[in-house]
């Protein structure tokens, strides 16, 4: 039985809830351009990415980018050694689920303080890095400045550590997956005449409350923000198109032009979707983002 490729790791800011939308606003010739080329500079969970290659057979060269390299090795474990990751993640699996909550927490503070350590080989960084997503707090992925991992243990009754089924259907969709760890603008030298840009960067908070995106120790700051628009602006002169997710400033604050100042010359639209990072419950729920695209009906 064929399993379907999906997320590995629970993200902040998943965008399983959105590929409707993003599908929506997809160039309406976008499953008819042969040998197009996807690129994801902030790969994040990756829902993008596995719908975009089960989705579209025309789709032959991905290329995805993140700053974290936790994560990007994470990618590249999965792609290159699969069956060693599942096997140390069976055993970690069967060392945890027994165990008192007690014992539990004390297990995952361990494994932490190993994780920290940057010293560790691919396979076990892999595993850990998934280890710790499963079990901590929330499903949160979080970084002090250091780029330390620092979120406290989580009360999971039984988390699904080693979901092999998954990992190896992943593992088939990497094959021709480019996998970088760097700047966001690096992805541009991996562009074709066929490219097709999806960006979902860490979101501008609407406040302090939610103000989450230390998923490294680099702080993606409004200055970053307007960055990352310039270098839209870049590919969009270079002739790329490109899909830009974001959240939506003035949902909160109707004055403030951020977004609309920044993106101005290109098309805007506004999306329900459902936020749950947020430190206060009753501000989770369903608000608006943006998805923000270069190109009409056509992509070239």
């Amino acid at each position: 039985m064929a399993f379907k490729a999906k997320p590995f790791i629970k993200w902040a800011g998943g965008k399983t809830q959105l590929i409707k939308n993003i599908e929506e606003a997809l160039p309406g010739n976008f499953p008819h351009i042969d040998k197009l080329t996807f690129i994801e500079p902030f790969v994040g969970g990756g829902a993008v990415l596995f719908w975009i290659l089960q989705q579209y057979k025309n789709v032959t060269k991905a290329v995805i980018n993140d700053i974290n390299p936790d994560l990007t090795t994470a990618y590249k474990t999965i792609k290159e050694k699969p069956f060693e990751l599942v096997k140390l993640l069976h055993f970690i699996q069967k060392e945890y689920l027994p165990l008192s909550e007690a014992k539990r927490k004390d297990y995952y503070l361990n494994r932490r303080d190993r994780f920290n350590t940057k010293s560790l080989d691919s396979v076990e960084n892999s595993a850990l890095f998934i280890f710790l997503n499963r079990t901590c707090f929330n499903g949160l992925y979080r970084v002090n400045s250091k780029g330390l991992f620092n979120v406290p243990f989580g009360r999971h009754a039984n988390p699904k550590i080693c979901d092999e089924e998954t990992l190896f259907a992943d593992s088939a969709l990497l094959q021709n997956v480019e996998i970088l760890t760097g700047d966001f603008e690096e992805t541009l030298k991996y562009a074709s005449n066929n490219s097709f840009f999806y960006f979902d960067p860490p979101y501008k908070p609407l406040n302090e409350t939610s103000n989450f995106n230390s998923y490294a120790k680099e702080n993606f700051n409004d200055h970053e923000q307007v960055r990352l628009g310039n270098f839209c602006k870049k590919i969009n002169s270079l002739g790329h198109s490109f899909i830009l997710s974001n959240s939506d400033v003035r949902g909160n604050n109707p004055d403030n032009d951020f977004f609309d100042d920044l993106y101005g010359q290109f098309n805007i639209k506004r999306v329900m979707a459902a936020r749950i990072v947020n430190a206060n419950a009753e501000r989770r729920g369903k608000l608006t983002e943006l998805l923000i695209t270069n190109h009409s009906n056509q992509l070239f």
